[in-house]
C-alpha cells in the first residue's frame, strides 16, 4: 500500500516524497531545503533505519512503523516557529484517533515538548529541526509513530498502535495526518503562533497537576506541573510558591520527578 496524501492536504497544494526505506525523513527533508525546497511537504517511509531523536540521540524504527516528516518555510523568527512542534503533537493526536477502535480514541495523551502517550506508553516522538533565515524560518517537523512494534530496551515504558488496534497501518495512519496537519496548521497560522491552540494542547496534556522534574543542563527544576503559557513554555510551581517558565528541557513525571539527584 502506498502512502498518499489525505484529500483536505491534496487541495491545500501539500507535495508528497514517499520512500521504500530511509536513513532519515528529516535528514532527506532538509537536505530538499537545502537545495531550495520551501515546502509545504511530506517526506514519509515505513522503514526508517538511521531516526534521530532529540539531542542526537537514536530513534530506533522498525518496518511498518510511521517515519513523517514535514518541511515548511514559515514568515515567523524562530523562536515562534519553534511553536510548530506543537501542531504536531494536536495533528498526530487528531490523526490517531481517526484510525484507532472506537473504544482507544482520546486515550493519546501529549507530554511536553515532543512526546505523545497512549496509557503512559511512549507512542510518539517528534523532533523539530530549523534554520531560520531572513524575515522567515525553515522548520522541519519529524513525527514518529509506533505502528507495527514499539522498540525495544528502552529507558521508559512504550507501547503500538496495532496493539490496541491490529489493522492500523503507517500509510492509513499517514493520509490522517496529513489532513489533521492542514487544519491544526491553520489555527497556528491564524493566531500567529501557539496561543490559538494552547487550550486544544492542555485538554491532551499529561501531568498537569502532578509533581514533575525538569532537567536544563546542570541544572534540575522540581515543582508541579502548572500549566503552558502562550508562547508554549512550561509553568511550574516551585516549593517556595515561586513559578518558573521553561522554554526547553528533559522532563520527567511521577516518581521520577520526586528522586533527588
Amino acid at each position: 500500500m502506498a502512502f498518499r496524501l489525505g484529500p483536505r492536504a491534496r487541495a491545500a497544494g501539500y507535495e508528497l516524497h514517499d520512500f521504500d526505506a530511509v536513513g532519515s525523513t528529516n535528514a532527506a527533508a532538509l537536505a530538499a531545503a537545502e537545495a531550495g525546497e520551501r515546502g509545504p511537504a511530506w517526506f514519509v517511509s515505513a522503514n526508517q533505519t538511521g531516526g534521530r531523536g532529540r539531542r542526537g540521540r537514536p530513534w530506533q524504527a522498525r518496518p511498518g512503523n510511521l517515519a513523517a516528516s514535514i518541511l515548511m518555510t514559515v514568515d515567523q523568527p524562530a523562536d515562534v516557529a519553534a511553536t510548530i512542534g506543537f501542531v504536531a503533537g494536536l495533528a498526530i493526536c487528531d490523526a490517531i484517533d481517526a484510525v484507532v477502535a472506537v473504544d482507544a480514541r482520546g486515550r493519546v495523551a501529549l507530554k511536553w515538548p515532543n512526546d505523545a502517550l497512549f496509557e503512559g506508553a511512549k507512542l510518539v516522538g517528534i523532533l523539530l529541526e530549523a534554520r531560520a533565515g531572513y524575515g522567515e524560518t525553515t522548520i522541519v517537523a519529524g513525527i514518529g509513530v509506533n505502528v507495527a512494534s514499539p522498540p525495544e530496551d528502552t529507558p521508559y515504558r512504550a507501547t503500538h498502535l496495532q496493539a490496541s488496534t491490529p489493522g492500523a497501518t503507517a500509510e492509513g495512519l499517514f493520509s490522517a495526518l496529513s489532513d489533521a496537519w492542514v487544519d491544526t496548521f491553520a489555527v497556528w497560522q491564524a493566531s500567529c503562533g501557539f496561543s490559538g491552540l494552547r487550550d486544544r494542547w492542555i485538554a491532551r496534556a499529561s501531568g498537569i497537576g502532578a509533581p514533575v522534574s525538569v532537567s536544563i543542563g546542570e541544572r534540575t527544576v522540581r515543582g508541579i506541573f502548572e500549566t503552558v503559557d502562550n508562547d508554549g513554555h512550561l509553568v511550574v510551581r516551585t516549593a517556595d510558591g515561586g513559578r518558573e517558565t521553561i522554554a526547553a528541557g528533559d522532563v520527567h513525571f511521577g516518581a521520577a520527578a520526586t528522586m533527588r539527584s
